[in-house]
């Protein structure tokens, strides 16, 4: 179905993978067009309650393929705005998806791929792994990936890594919050994912969702009356929910809830 990217769903969830490892994952328009289709499809999909993004080859993403950066060199500014309106809608599906998003990170993420991390919930990577944002080098700003990384290591951290465009490691990752879990080699990798993957699949769908549009309404505001109303709208919302009976009289009748699969 897509060219760049090989999908699958397994058991509730929905795998995407980055299929260009002899351009090491690099996205051009073709690759940004299908993650956005996949992360509507994934969306919507009943059977799917976590996605996780990974990548085959040696590299998580080079970030912006050149060839393709030469290309948009050359076109005008409405095909050039165009471009990168679908780049910051791809970063935003991956970061408003409804269902939760793990970063499987085997190998370096450079420029968009940084971004693609940090869009995600949870991010795990190898130890070896690195990490740059490269655009000023090439004399651009990393501009639509900005929003995502800034939220996940903060102003002053990226002040450094987007002034200076040099690389860091996975321990320095992990340091500012870029990533959340490093592990030893690609085996490893697979069971950190699968340890996270399982715990959220125990979680209630619907209670997910809930928690992740709180999250993106709460995060940055300060405590005000509106926030705080806010907050206890939702809560009451959610409480009188088919879901959270059921979550609640599992917990006290001591069995699975029935969004377990198996149960």
């Amino acid at each position: 179905m897509y060219g760049n990217l090989i999908t699958e769903v397994d058991r509730g969830v929905g795998i995407v993978t980055l299929n260009r490892a002899d351009r090491h994952n690099a996205f051009d328009d073709q690759t940004i067009v299908e993650l956005i289709d996949v992360m509507g499809a994934m969306d919507a999909n009943p059977d799917v309650r976590v996605v996780v993004l990974s990548s085959t080859g040696k590299s998580f993403s080079a970030g912006a393929d050149l060839n393709w950066m030469k290309r948009a060199a050359g076109q005008g500014e409405e095909e050039n705005l165009r471009d990168a309106r679908n780049l910051a809608e791809m970063l935003r599906r991956i970061a408003q998806l409804s269902k939760p998003t793990v970063a499987r990170v085997q190998g370096p993420a450079y420029g968009g791929g940084v971004g693609v991390v940090a869009a995600c919930d949870i991010a795990i990577a190898t130890f070896d792994t690195q990490f740059a944002l490269t655009e000023v080098k090439l004399g651009i700003i990393p501009s639509a990936i900005s929003p995502h990384v800034i939220a996940a290591i903060g102003e002053r951290y990226a002040r450094r890594y987007m002034l200076t465009a040099e690389r860091f490691s996975a321990a320095e990752a992990y340091r500012i919050g870029l990533v959340h879990e490093m592990v030893a080699d690609e085996g490893a990798l697979d069971d950190a994912v699968g340890v996270i993957v399982d715990s959220l699949l125990k979680n209630g769908p619907r209670a997910l969702a809930a928690c992740k549009s709180l999250i993106g309404a709460v995060a940055g505001r300060p405590l005000s009356a509106e926030i705080i109303e806010d907050t206890a709208q939702r809560i009451a919302r959610i409480r009188g929910t088919e879901e959270a009976q059921e979550g609640m009289a599992s917990f006290l009748e001591k069995r699975k809830p029935n969004w377990i699969a198996g149960n």
